[in-house]
């Protein structure tokens, strides 16, 4: 059995320099946690891999293409390959939110 804690990971150098922190990277899939402070957001981006959130903590907002809609802890949303995405937490509360890449992307994101 193989067991990854969050605490120990090294936060990962990444264009939106917030804390994340990878969890699980094999060529099926790849999973990252993310931490945004009140005020933190990524770059929007497109993915060339499905996407899906799950909201782990907090309230984050996402935004896949023209929707946005501010989401709760237990809550799983998908975003499609190649549509434009980010996450921002305009609350007074850390959002940690669980990323998850199927298959493991094998080119890199666009960030816009």
């Amino acid at each position: 059995m193989k067991i990854t804690k969050y605490q120990k990971q090294e936060i990962k150098d990444t264009p939106h320099k917030i804390d994340v922190r990878e969890m699980y990277n094999k060529e099926s899939a790849q999973a990252m946690l993310m931490a945004l402070k009140p005020g933190e957001s990524l770059k929007p981006h497109k993915t060339p891999v499905d996407v899906f959130f799950f909201i782990v903590e907090g309230h984050p907002t996402i935004h896949i293409g023209n929707e946005s809609e501010v989401c709760e802890a237990d809550t799983l949303i998908e975003s499609p390959a190649d549509i434009v995405h980010y996450i921002s937490n305009g609350s007074d509360h850390l959002s940690r939110i669980l990323v998850v890449k199927a298959p493991r992307p094998v080119s890199l994101t666009k960030v816009l």
